[in-house]
């Protein structure tokens, strides 16, 4: 069953490869972002990075679907460089993201950008004056 305008993906014409897609702030969002990820990669034939890529992805939209205010968030896949992908949830909620400490106690949730900032190079946040971009770059060290 898919999302009214699921279908849509937008694909940048200029500048670094990228594709987008706005999708419900549902949790059932996290498989159509997963499947962007992994159209993504197998284009750029950066299909090694498949399974930490969609893991990460999965707990860059849990967060905006836990953080973030309106009804919608928009995922983007982009290359900047040849061996270097960007993933990341574009939401309308300037809150920052917290990395928690790796012990938690008990904790079933919360531990995300854990997960995030051992699978990636680097993850960050971008503000903008109406919400903010939380993004993670992944790198393929056997393509040049």
């Amino acid at each position: 069953m898919g999302f009214p305008g699921a279908a849509v993906v937008t694909s940048c014409p200029t500048g670094h490869p990228a594709y987008s897609q706005s999708l419900p702030r549902e949790a059932r969002s996290a498989e159509a972002a997963r499947r962007l990820v992994r159209t993504a990669l197998t284009v750029w034939g950066l299909g090694s990075l498949a399974a930490d890529a969609t893991l990460v992805i999965t707990e860059l939209v849990a967060n905006a679907i836990d953080h973030a205010r309106l009804p919608s968030i928009r995922v983007t896949v982009s290359r900047p460089s040849t061996n270097r992908v960007r993933l990341g949830v574009v939401d309308r909620s300037r809150a920052l993201p917290v990395l928690k400490a790796a012990s938690c106690g008990d904790q079933l949730r919360g531990r995300g950008l854990l997960i995030v900032d051992s699978l990636t190079e680097q993850w960050g946040t971008e503000l903008y004056r109406w919400g903010k971009q939380v993004w993670a770059e992944l790198w393929d060290a056997g393509t040049e």
